[in-house]
C-alpha cells in the first residue's frame, strides 16, 4: 500500500509539473513559485538542475528510453537487460521490485524441483499434419451400461436422480411385480418342500440304522429329498436370475412371504454417474426398455467421416501406432481436447463415401457432452522437420510471442520468437532463438503474470 501511495504522488506531482511549465510558472529549488510578471521569464536559482534538459539526460543515460518512448524489454538485447541499474542503485535484475521492468523473473530452483515450472529444451521435430474431419461425441459404450428390468413390474419409488453419482449395487429404482410375486411363492413353496423331505429322510435315516424300516422306505424318502432340493435350488436361481439379491433371497427365505412382497429392487450395475432416467413412480416398465443408463463419463468417444481419398495416408500412419488427435467443440473456443484414434471402420457408407474413425479423449473435467458436434484433426507423420518447442512454453503480450529463457541461477527473462506451424502439444519457432536454449514449459504463465504485474496493478498490492 506504501509503495502505491508513493508512486500516486509522484504522479500527481509529474503532472503538476507538466501543468506548470504551460502556466507561467518557475521552479525555483524545488519548489513551484508564481512569475510576478506572468510570462514564462521565470529564473531558477544558481545550480538547481534545468527540467527541461532532464529527458535529454535521461535518454542519454537509459537505454530503455528513445526520446518519450519506452522501449520494451522485448527489443533489447539480454546484455543490455542484466547490465542495466535501478533506481534503487541495484543491478535491475536483482531488485524485487524492479525486476519485471528488464523482463526477468527469479524462480528459486525449489519450485522448479518441485514440478511448478518445468524446463523444456528445443527439438528438431516432425512436423504432424493435420487432416479436418467432423465428428459427434458419443458416450463410450465400455464405460456405460444400460439397466432394464428383468420382470415386467409398476414403479413403486425412484431412489437416485437424474446425474447423481451412484456405487455399485445401490438401489435406483423399486418396482412392484406380479411375475415376481408368483416366483417368490414357488420359492416358498419349494422351500417348504424341502424342509419336509428333509425332516422325512432324516427320520428313515435313524429307522434304517434301528432296522425298523425297509431299505425301500429309505431310499424313496431320500429320492425324495433330492427332488425336493433340485427344485429350491431351481427356484432360488430365477429369482436371481430376475435380479433379486442374495441377501434378499435369504431374508425372504428367513420372514416368509411377508419379506418379498413381489419389490423388485433395481440397483447400479457399476460406479458412475445416472446419464438417463425414464422410471417415473406409477409408470409401468418392461424388459425390453432401459429405465435408467448408468456411465462412466472420464473418458469420450468422438466418431468421425473419414472420406475415402483420406483412408489410405491414414492406414499407412496408423502402422507406426496410435495416431494423435485434437477435438474442437463450440461450447469452448478457447481450447481443444486431445484425443488419439482408436479404430477405423472395415465398412464404407455407399452413400457418402465415408469410413468412420473412433477417437477416443480423456475428460476429465466433464465438458464433453454426448450429442456435440465437432471438428476433429488427425496428425499424420510428416516428413519434414523443423525446430519446434512444446505450446505451454509460447506466451503473448500485446500481439507479440515471447518465450522465457534460462539466463543463470534463478534467472529467467523472456525473449521474442516468431511462431510458425502449431500441431499438437508443439509450436515452430522460424526467429528468435538458436536452438540451445533451457525454456520454462509448465508454469511459464507464472513467469509471465509476474513480468507483466506493472500492467495489472500487481506492484499495488504488494
Amino acid at each position: 500500500m506504501i509503495r502505491c501511495k508513493l508512486r500516486g504522488v509522484l504522479l500527481a506531482v509529474a503532472l503538476l509539473a507538466v501543468a506548470c511549465r504551460g502556466s507561467g510558472k518557475a521552479e525555483v529549488a524545488g519548489e513551484l513559485i508564481a512569475d510576478p510578471h506572468g510570462g514564462d521569464s521565470g529564473r531558477r536559482q544558481p545550480g538547481a538542475p534545468n527540467a527541461a534538459s532532464a529527458p535529454a539526460a535521461r535518454e542519454e543515460t537509459d537505454p530503455s528510453r528513445r526520446g518519450d518512448e519506452k522501449i520494451s524489454d522485448l527489443d533489447r538485447s539480454v546484455e543490455d537487460l542484466f547490465a542495466a541499474m535501478c533506481e534503487h542503485g541495484k543491478k535491475t535484475h536483482e531488485c524485487d521490485e524492479c525486476r519485471y521492468e528488464v523482463g526477468v523473473v527469479r524462480v528459486p530452483e525449489k519450485l522448479v524441483q518441485g514440478g511448478l515450472v518445468k524446463k523444456a529444451s528445443i527439438s528438431r521435430r516432425r512436423v504432424e499434419a493435420p487432416i479436418v474431419l467432423t465428428g459427434e461425441v458419443r458416450f463410450d459404450e465400455r464405460h456405460v451400461t444400460h439397466v432394464s428390468p428383468r420382470v415386467e413390474g409398476i414403479v413403486r419409488k425412484v431412489h437416485a436422480t437424474l446425474g447423481e453419482r451412484v456405487r455399485p449395487s445401490q438401489p435406483i429404482v423399486e418396482l412392484e411385480s406380479v411375475q415376481l410375486g408368483e416366483v417368490e411363492s414357488d420359492y416358498l413353496a419349494a422351500q417348504a418342500a424341502l424342509r419336509l423331505a428333509r425332516s422325512s429322510f432324516q427320520r428313515q435315516e435313524q429307522l434304517r440304522k434301528e432296522q425298523i424300516s425297509s431299505e425301500k422306505e429309505y431310499l424313496s424318502a431320500r429320492h425324495d429329498l433330492e427332488a425336493a432340493q433340485i427344485r429350491a435350488r431351481s427356484a432360488q436361481e430365477k429369482l436371481t436370475r430376475l435380479g433379486v439379491g442374495a441377501g434378499e433371497v435369504e431374508r425372504l427365505g428367513t420372514a416368509g412371504r411377508s419379506a418379498g412382497e413381489g419389490a423388485l429392487v433395481v440397483r447400479a450395475p457399476a460406479d458412475g454417474i445416472i446419464l438417463e432416467m425414464r422410471a417415473v413412480p406409477g409408470e409401468l416398465m418392461k424388459p425390453d426398455e432401459s429405465i435408467v443408463t448408468v456411465g462412466d463419463v472420464s473418458s469420450m468417444w468422438v466418431w468421425a467421416d473419414l472420406h475415402e481419398e483420406q483412408l489410405g495416408r491414414v492406414l499407412d500412419a496408423q502402422r507406426g501406432g496410435k495416431l494423435r488427435a485434437e477435438i474442437a467443440v463450440k461450447a469452448f473456443q478457447d481450447g481443444s481436447f486431445p484425443g488419439a484414434v482408436d479404430f477405423v471402420g472395415p465398412a464404407m457408407d455407399e452413400r457418402t463415401r465415408t469410413v468412420k474413425v473412433r477417437v477416443a479423449a480423456p475428460n476429465t473435467d466433464a465438458k464433453l457432452r454426448a450429442g456435440m458436434f465437432a471438428t476433429v484433426r488427425i496428425f499424420l507423420p510428416g516428413q519434414e522437420e523443423a525446430l519446434a518447442v512444446p505450446r505451454a512454453a509460447v506466451l503473448s503480450d500485446e500481439g507479440r510471442s515471447f518465450v522465457f529463457v534460462h539466463h543463470h541461477g534463478d534467472y529467467w527473462v523472456r525473449r521474442p520468437i516468431e511462431p510458425g506451424r502449431r500441431w499438437l502439444d508443439w509450436v515452430e519457432v522460424k526467429h528468435g532463438l538458436s536452438g540451445a536454449e533451457t525454456l520454462a514449459a509448465e508454469g511459464a504463465f507464472l513467469l509471465k503474470s509476474d513480468v507483466l504485474r506493472s500492467k495489472m496493478g500487481a506492484g499495488c498490492a504488494d
